[in-house]
């Protein structure tokens, strides 16, 4: 990669502006939210190009936007977000959702304290690891028929919790209550559902993980007792997505969406970016298989949840009443979504990617549970293994600048053939085990390519969403055990 050479301007500490004169044919100028510092390694990273070549997309507007856990990706930057109006010929872009569909994250709460499970986190971190499978191809307990594939990816999280693997006010707080309305079987390949059949309840691999946590710090405590959180409580994170399925999905529509560029006379200033309009027949078929994947990613953490309740009922011989693990909230990365925007003063309806960006819709917002209306949309962002996650609220000045949207998490400096380098010979485990934080992992490179220093730092990563006031903190997480695939 090479060192961006472009300009760029700074508006103020948080944002940087890429100009539209940079490229005749950007239709929007770039917005990245960073700092200084992170600024130089962005350049270095060369992701300013994929911002700039985003900000050519038919139908884009306001900007093509950049959060600060930025980095290099397919098409869109890992971190990048772009809507377009849908009315006048807005594009849909299988890079602009990314190969995981609907890789997202939920955090569960409990009724404990760190004191209650210190002498049993060995155990608890090992019955995770043993009765959730993790790792590349991981195959789970629960079997679909192909009855139950098309009901799973049209109802997400419902079928789930009608076949026991939850409660329904699990639904409620989960983005979109789990189910995309739009979603199509009929445009799934044979392949993709023979990928997805036996993955239901599975972690997978790379950066997912599913970590025990301690609330380490309150910032906004009104906001995080209306989340039902406070310092030195347990939480349990979940991070994984759609699996072999969505991969599938997106391996599929690559494919098909070059052809579909070159049909519409749509220019690509990098063929990864292919696409077509929204309101196409590709489009819309697109749309309607990309629904189902994240349909299938949202029964997936679902069921992860359900055996993570029963595993720490078994460890600490509890009843579920009493341990109490409830969700929070559950969002999406790696989405694009059908939303309705102010644009120039007008509700206009937009089809808004978010690829490795997490939806962060401010309080009064109608997509919100009715509990945190006053409040905002709950906004989980997970570090490393090593540091920290936090929780934070959107903002209104979000919505309005950035489509209610802010970082999905770190974002790494390293690749993960530099940081299987960097790694040899040392045993990340015993580094981990030195902080207090238990480590189990079932690939022997996950450990290795996961290490704390191939990321950001989260702290600075927040802070920056919290000076630019797109999204406000109100706790940090600190990890005390982690499963990694």
């Amino acid at each position: 990669m090479n060192p961006w050479q472009g300009p760029i301007e700074q508006l103020d500490d948080y944002r940087f502006k890429i100009p539209k004169s940079y490229m005749n044919e950007m239709r929007v100028p770039g917005l990245i939210y960073a700092n200084v510092e992170m600024m130089e390694h962005i350049k270095n990273d060369s992701t300013p190009i994929q911002i700039a070549n985003v900000a050519c997309l038919p139908g884009i507007i306001k900007y093509s936007i950049a959060m600060p856990d930025i980095h290099w990706g397919y098409g869109f930057s890992i971190g990048g977000v772009g809507a377009t109006e849908i009315d006048k010929g807005g594009i849909i872009s299988p890079g602009g959702v990314g190969s995981d569909i609907n890789c997202g994250v939920r955090l569960l709460r409990t009724n404990l304290s760190l004191s209650d499970i210190e002498d049993k986190l060995p155990a608890l971190v090992n019955g995770l690891f043993r009765n959730i499978p993790a790792g590349v191809g991981s195959h789970g307990a629960i079997k679909l028929s192909p009855k139950d594939t098309a009901d799973v990816l049209h109802t997400g999280t419902k079928w789930a919790v009608s076949h026991g693997y939850g409660i329904p006010e699990d639904i409620l707080y989960t983005e979109e209550h789990g189910q995309l309305p739009f979603a199509n079987p009929e445009q799934i390949s044979q392949r993709a559902l023979e990928r997805g059949h036996n993955q239901l309840g599975t972690l997978g691999s790379g950066n997912h993980f599913l970590e025990i946590q301690v609330i380490d710090r309150v910032f906004d405590p009104k906001i995080a007792a209306i989340f039902g959180l406070k310092e030195q409580q347990i939480t349990i994170m979940i991070h994984t997505g759609s699996r072999g399925l969505g991969y599938q999905v997106c391996e599929d529509y690559l494919r098909s969406m070059g052809d579909a560029s070159r049909k519409y006379g749509i220019y690509l200033p990098d063929r990864q970016l292919a696409c077509a309009p929204v309101d196409s027949p590709e489009g819309k078929g697109y749309l309607g298989a990309m629904a189902c994947a994240a349909n299938y990613a949202w029964a997936n953490r679902q069921c992860i949840m359900h055996l993570t309740r029963r595993t720490f009922e078994q460890i600490l011989g509890l009843s579920e009443k009493e341990i109490g693990i409830q969700l929070v909230y559950d969002v999406a990365h790696n989405i694009a979504k059908i939303e309705k925007h102010m644009v120039n003063g007008k509700e206009t309806t937009l089809c808004v990617h978010r690829k490795g960006a997490t939806r962060a819709f401010p309080a009064g917002h109608p997509d919100i549970p009715e509990r945190y209306k006053d409040a905002g949309q709950p906004v989980i962002v997970p570090g490393d293994m090593g540091r920290a996650s936090y929780v934070l609220v959107g903002t209104q000045l979000g919505m309005d600048e950035a489509f209610g949207t802010a970082c999905h998490g770190a974002g790494r400096i390293m690749s993960r053939t530099r940081a299987i380098k960097e790694a040899k010979g040392r045993s990340i485990t015993r580094e981990l085990a030195d902080k207090g934080i238990i480590v189990r992992s079932s690939g022997k490179e996950t450990l290795a390519e996961e290490m704390p220093e191939a990321y950001k730092d989260v702290n600075v990563v927040v802070n920056i969403l919290h000076q630019a006031g797109i999204a406000k903190k109100v706790a940090k997480i600190r990890p005390l055990g982690v499963v990694k695939g």
